[in-house]
């Protein structure tokens, strides 16, 4: 089970919820002070395990009295690690899940599926053995956490950062002692990543902390950031004179470790080839009602020319954040016309451009604070803009993915009813296993879930009440980003069981996820080190079945923005807990 990685807002909630008939029950009283017991366990778990282990992740969530730590990335640090672990796996799992109540037994399950899958991690997939973006991206991250928002005084984040850069070089010698003929892919991707994190460091980070007078402050930021900027560039060059030849590794993980992640990190045990043809049977859905959209937009083009047409059919640069301003007001009164889901705030998140440092790998974001952040509380939808640099060209291809029906499809994922407003819902949680652990399946796959949710509600007629070319526009974007996703399903575990080499899973991108090829060669690296990414549609078709379930179980009594509020009152938690909080049976997830 993994860290929720949330950028959510922690904004005061304006609108009662009320209760749900799905709600949780209070434990009975027989089981009370077990869930006490086992509560004041987990806190244990955070408080001298996981956020000492991990000080960038406790920043991240608003813990702060970490910032000045940095992770221990030494294999001397890796053995403590996996022996910590085993020690709390023993202590969890001496916890008997009978004398728990509901909720505490979903917890339980949380702690333990955590433990598992960083033992996993460490122990068998090894990225601090295999991957050298691991050591370089991983110190850039831990300075962005003390950057990207204000939640102390410059001074006072500054000290922090100090603190932590003096600890990075070392974490760049221990990456030489630690890798061990990686593959060659994870040393490329490391070397095309570097340039931009030296650029982070030498410009960024310094502007980031302009207005700092303290010129001792200042002196020993420039010696520690200077000390980092080096160690960076000597690190680029060890990789691409010593450690590049030497990379022959395999980045597979294997079909076992490939159903062991799943299960510890979704709770999904189906066999992969099941998995695959359930994948299969959605995407030729998918790409069924594609053609049949396609053609009612114009029978005399194919597909791709129609999707051609979308993609020109976007606004002008200096629009865009407008554009994505205005959508969101109207999601907003859409979701509460069709009673979609309740909006536990009627703050809307500030649409900003994208910070420098995330522009290379994201055209869209949602950057929320974490669960126990009380100071920072903005939340941003950003937005990455052209370069004013770019010719024509290379501009309106950047553009293409920012066509108007993808900029609505976006800002339902991003916000509402996706991200923004699930994280606002966790601060109705009072469970700290839930707001800091949970499933992708769950997290992404309610925000994909939500693309199609949305136009079924009626969404495009809503927009666009008298306009059917554009209505169709709507559904054929967000079938093409269905489609990616189910492309990602197959790739990613085709790839890692040795079922598909790189070159046929592009391929697979262009032919049946209908993405260009450069697209292609983007996911099919990505799926190299994130080879679970399957879980936009695998949640997605979760949480379609646990409707449809929840539906024929309530007949006419079934009301879907009671079931959205109901699914949210659950936390991050992977489908197959919530749907036995919601079902109270423990039925297939597929």
């Amino acid at each position: 089970m993994k860290p929720i990685s949330r950028i959510a807002c922690a904004i005061a909630l304006a609108l009662p919820l009320g209760s749900t008939a799905f709600a949780a029950q209070p434990a009975p009283a027989n089981t009370a002070a077990a869930d006490q017991a086992f509560t004041h366990l987990s806190d244990q778990y955070f408080d001298t395990y996981y956020f000492p282990t991990n000080p960038s992740t406790a920043t991240s969530d608003g813990f702060h009295q970490w910032d000045g730590k940095l992770e221990d990335y030494s294999r001397a640090g890796v053995d403590a690690n996996i022996k910590a672990l085993q020690q709390w796996e023993a202590r969890v799992s001496a916890v008997d899940p009978k004398t728990l109540g509901q909720f505490a037994q979903g917890d339980r399950e949380l702690v333990l599926n955590n433990i598992h899958s960083t033992l996993l991690t460490l122990q068998t997939i090894k990225p601090w053995q295999k991957n050298p973006d691991n050591y370089s991206s991983g110190i850039t991250s831990s300075a962005f956490t003390l950057m990207e928002r204000k939640f102390a005084a410059p001074e006072t984040r500054l000290r922090a950062l100090i603190a932590r850069e003096k600890q990075m070089p070392a974490v760049l010698v221990d990456a030489r002692k630690n890798l061990d003929n990686p593959p060659e892919i994870y040393t490329q991707i490391a070397l095309e990543q570097l340039p931009g994190l030296v650029d982070f460091f030498q410009h960024d980070v310094p502007s980031a902390f302009a207005d700092v007078t303290d010129k001792d402050l200042k002196q020993q930021f420039a010696a520690s950031n200077g000390a980092v900027i080096k160690a960076l560039q000597d690190y680029q060059n060890w990789l691409k004179t010593d450690l590049l030849p030497h990379s022959h590794g395999d980045f597979r993980l294997g079909a076992q470790a490939y159903r062991d992640k799943l299960k510890y990190d979704e709770m999904v045990t189906l066999p992969l080839d099941q998995l695959i043809a359930i994948d299969t049977a959605n995407m030729h859905a998918n790409q069924q009602q594609f053609a049949k959209v396609a053609h009612e937009l114009d029978p005399t083009k194919t597909p791709q020319q129609v999707l051609a047409e979308l993609a020109a059919d976007h606004p002008a640069p200096d629009k865009l954040l407008t554009v994505f301003r205005d959508s969101l007001g109207k999601l907003v009164s859409f979701i509460r016309q069709q009673h979609i889901i309740t909006i536990p705030s009627d703050v809307l998140p500030l649409v900003e451009e994208t910070p420098p440092f995330m522009r290379a790998t994201t055209f869209a974001s949602m950057d929320t604070p974490g669960p126990y952040e009380t100071v920072a509380k903005e939340a941003y939808l950003n937005v990455t803009l052209p370069d004013p640099s770019w010719d024509k060209q290379h501009t309106d291809e950047f553009m293409a993915q920012f066509s108007y029906p993808v900029i609505n499809s976006v800002a339902t994922h991003e916000a509402y009813p996706g991200h923004y407003v699930q994280f606002l819902w966790m601060h109705h949680l009072d469970d700290r296993v839930r707001k800091l652990l949970g499933a992708n399946t769950n997290v992404e796959g309610w925000a994909h879930y939500c693309e199609q949710m949305m136009l079924d509600e009626g969404l495009a007629q809503y927009l666009y009440p008298n306009d059917r070319h554009q209505q169709l526009l709507l559904r054929l974007g967000q079938l093409q980003d269905a489609l990616l996703r189910n492309a990602r399903f197959i790739v990613g575990i085709k790839l890692h069981t040795g079922q598909m080499t790189m070159d046929q899973a592009i391929d697979f991108f262009v032919k049946e996820g209908y993405q260009s090829r450069a697209v292609g060669e983007v996911e099919t690296k990505r799926g190299t080190s994130d080879p679970t990414y399957l879980y936009y549609t695998l949640g997605k078709l979760e949480i379609l079945k646990l409707r449809a379930d929840v539906a024929k179980k309530q007949g006419k009594d079934f009301n879907l923005e009671r079931f959205h509020n109901a699914f949210m009152q659950q936390g991050f938690a992977p489908i197959a807990i919530v749907r036995k909080a919601m079902l109270g049976d423990d039925s297939p997830v597929l």
